[in-house]
């Protein structure tokens, strides 16, 4: 259904029903318009109540739903943040996890173990919590940018530099989960996935940004391959997998990415399967994804993402191995602005 739904609001698939179906999903995007627009309405008269952490907050966040890197980017802040000797503690919503603990918090939980994340639905809540009991100095909101009860001291917004305008549309005809003027509550935007682009393609997501709010400092970052990584702690090199089939598979917003990041390493796919995004890994899905490995070469690897690895929690299905592509964000350009104003936000000096 993943794949259906980007195929169709792309334009990918053709014929009267086709455009039938996006007609319709445009006249649904209309009524999504109006609610947000209402909503922020809201907030910048004042209407609805904004509430103000005593310590700094930082938010990551996005104009699109889903897929633009917001983990690695959180990892990247919060992980400055505990090299200069703050204390850190990440919150969220927790979107896709009825327990309360999401596929991206496992992840962070991996990479982070010293930051605590809290989740739930009010985060200002969370945010008294991190500060009264936690002894927090410095708050990072992951997927900030519409959460505007919590006032924040920074908003970096992501934008995905492989689709970054959501198609054109907002919800559901499109990605959008704001307008593109709604950049102007930004204090900085990041442009991720920047090696899948062109250069001439970057050129023209800075236009359109100043477009919209001249004068925004513009970062851009690539999610870069880290390290095979297995259920059991094991880390493999990233050529050691370049000579072997590999059956790939992910939960993701973005599946696109994940497989041309595979691409990039010079990985032969020979089989594809995706998911939804923060798909909840039942029994039956596992046994699927064990009778597809067997079907594969007996030297053939399974390769997926460390957000659906965490939530699978095995080293084999179907008698091959799986390994997940741990992934860092890397600054590429303009990172002296970015942490000259993460200095900034946390009122220290260097």
């Amino acid at each position: 259904m993943n794949d259906a739904y980007h195929a169709l609001i792309r334009g990918q698939r053709s014929g009267v029903l086709a455009a039938l179906k996006r007609a319709g999903l445009r006249t649904l995007s209309l009524g999504y318009r109006l609610g947000v627009s209402l909503r922020n309405l809201a907030f910048e008269r004042g209407w609805r109540k904004t509430f103000r952490a005593p310590v700094p907050v930082v938010s990551v966040g996005n104009l699109t739903t889903g897929g633009t890197g917001k983990t690695p980017c959180v990892e990247y802040v919060a992980r400055f943040y505990r090299q200069l000797g703050l204390q850190v503690a990440l919150l969220s919503r927790g979107y896709g996890s009825e327990a309360g603990r999401n596929d991206e918090a496992l992840v962070l939980e991996e990479n982070l173990p010293d930051v605590p994340h809290l989740q739930g639905g009010d985060r200002v809540s969370l945010a008294q919590t991190a500060v009264e009991e936690l002894e927090t100095e410095i708050l990072v909101l992951d997927d900030g940018f519409q959460h505007r009860r919590l006032q924040r001291d920074l908003d970096i917004v992501l934008i995905d530099a492989t689709c970054p305008w959501g198609y054109g549309y907002l919800l559901p005809r499109g990605l959008l989960r704001e307008p593109i003027g709604s950049l102007k509550r930004a204090d900085v935007a990041m442009l991720t996935r920047c090696d899948l682009v062109r250069p001439e393609v970057l050129r023209e997501i800075r236009v359109a940004i100043a477009r919209v709010t001249p004068g925004l400092p513009i970062i851009e970052s690539v999610h870069r391959p880290a390290a095979w990584r297995n259920a059991a702690g094991m880390e493999s090199a990233l050529d050691d997998l370049r000579d072997r089939p590999i059956a790939a598979f992910c939960g993701i917003g973005n599946p696109e990415g994940f497989r041309q990041t595979l691409a990039g390493l010079g990985i032969n796919v020979v089989a594809w399967r995706t998911f939804s995004d923060h798909h909840a890994y039942t029994r039956a899905d596992i046994e699927e994804l064990q009778s597809w490995a067997r079907q594969l070469p007996a030297d053939a690897v399974l390769a997926t993402t460390q957000k659906d690895l965490v939530k699978i929690r095995v080293d084999q299905l179907g008698e091959r191995a799986l390994w997940a592509l741990a992934i860092r964000l890397e600054v590429t350009s303009g990172q002296d602005a970015l942490e000259f104003l993460l200095r900034k936000t946390a009122k220290i000096q260097g």
